[in-house]
């Protein structure tokens, strides 16, 4: 029997809108609670944060990743990108199927700069699957985003067989289109939009998305559809713009 899986990407921006004037988590877990995602990967979301804690109304008391986890995705990994004296940030991925197990990886050329690739390995009940899902935010410059993008070919290829289920989503930063080549050639790996759509769907910022930063990138599945989610309320939240596809195994 086929499985049909709906996989979502964004970048919360730590629970803000783009203008960092109103908090927007709560809104945002009813937004994304209204896509029936069965797994998402999540940029820039907060682990801990002791002043908004004390000052924000409606700061959750467990990290947004639980937060957001608690209104439908039973599992959920969080992985720190920032380590602060107010608190942590980094990726997480929230999944409606459970996690054999997962793995946050530092992918930071310079200390100045920490990143991580956040991988995950979730049991499907079709077929007793196994899906690699790998959730990213890479760095802002073309030479950090290079060694990120080798860092990761490497983990894929060190760790998930060429014949799994494979996902890697997330905030690629990748404005110039460095990824697509190593990716396509090197790993085999197809970008959704680019194959449903001919081109990457432009998810930054989000009032007016010029940019594509945001990517679902995959192997072993079968693409049905692809969605930018640009209508209401999702303009109003975060600076970004989540992006959905839906595959069958």
């Amino acid at each position: 029997m086929q499985q049909s899986l709906k996989i979502l990407t964004y970048n919360i921006h730590k629970g803000f809108n783009a203008g960092n004037r109103h908090f927007m988590l709560h809104q945002m877990r009813e937004a994304l609670v209204s896509t029936d995602a069965d797994v998402m990967c999540l940029q820039e979301i907060q682990g801990s944060h002791l002043q908004n804690a004390k000052k924000i109304q409606g700061w959750p008391t467990h990290s947004q990743a639980e937060f957001i986890a608690t209104a439908g995705w039973p599992f959920y990994a969080y992985g720190k990108n920032v380590v602060h004296n107010q608190g942590d940030h980094g990726n997480a991925i929230l999944s409606k199927y459970a996690f054999s197990q997962w793995e946050n990886l530092n992918v930071s050329p310079y200390a100045w700069a920490s990143r991580s690739v956040l991988h995950a390995i979730i049991h499907l009940p079709a077929n007793n699957t196994a899906m690699h899902i790998l959730c990213i935010h890479f760095g802002l410059s073309g030479k950090e985003r290079q060694l990120q993008i080798a860092t990761l070919c490497d983990r894929i290829d060190s760790h998930v067989p060429p014949d799994a289920v494979l996902i890697v989503a997330g905030d690629f930063n990748d404005w110039r289109g460095q990824a697509q080549r190593l990716f396509h050639e090197h790993l085999q790996l197809q970008e959704v939009f680019q194959v449903l759509q001919a081109n990457h769907a432009r998810s930054f910022p989000a009032w007016l998305p010029f940019l594509a930063m945001d990517r679902i990138y995959y192997r072993g599945l079968t693409p049905l559809s692809c969605e930018r989610l640009a209508f209401k309320p999702w303009h109003l939240l975060s600076d970004h713009t989540p992006l959905m596809a839906t595959f069958v195994l």
